[in-house]
């Protein structure tokens, strides 16, 4: 009895802290903002979420912010309403408000997730790599930010945007086309 007691705990817990799937709830989190403000995701209930894996020294991140395309799609979710969380995993807060100064970060907030707790719960490898959660808490998008995985600025306007059709698609109650990729980019470390 004492066994199966052990081995249903220990499914729970696995069963707990296992990475969202698409079409499912998205277990809550906390972290904390580079100006030391507590968030849970629940806070944005009822708004579509964006979580964006941040890294400011990753090429593939560059690529992004150097041009300005990432500001511009962080900028075009938050003016209808929705939140954009960039994540950092790894990294030095002092680095990193230096870095989101740098880089013109337009989330509408930055999470610091140096003990790597968020990271694993959503078993996020690369920056970048984004989820999109519909208002109801639902995981409706993993993967690449877009369909071409190579560090060059120039392959933006040529690639299809995923993040953003997905939140395109979710806004106007439409089914997500591609809800999973394979994210490229620089590894996160935890």
């Amino acid at each position: 009895m004492k066994k199966l007691l052990l081995i249903l705990t220990c499914l729970t817990t696995i069963v707990a802290f296992a990475s969202p799937e698409i079409g499912k709830d998205v277990s809550d989190f906390t972290g904390k903002t580079v100006d030391g403000k507590t968030v849970k995701l629940s806070d944005f209930k009822g708004k579509i979420v964006v979580l964006e894996w941040y890294n400011p020294t990753c090429p593939y991140v560059k690529k992004f912010y150097s041009v300005g395309k990432m500001q511009e799609f962080q900028t075009q979710v938050t003016s209808a309403g929705h939140i954009w969380i960039s994540i950092n995993t790894g990294g030095k807060v002092d680095d990193l408000k230096s870095a989101i100064t740098t880089d013109k970060n337009k989330a509408s907030l930055v999470v610091d997730d140096s003990a790597g707790s968020i990271a694993r719960q959503f078993e996020a490898k690369t920056t970048p790599h984004c989820f999109v959660i519909n208002r109801e808490g639902v995981l409706v998008y993993k993967g690449a930010i877009d369909s071409i995985s190579s560090g060059k600025s120039a392959d933006i306007e040529k690639a299809t945007n995923y993040v953003l059709a997905a939140v395109t698609a979710t806004q106007d109650n439409k089914k997500v086309e591609v809800n999973s990729t394979k994210p490229y980019g620089c590894g996160v470390k935890y």
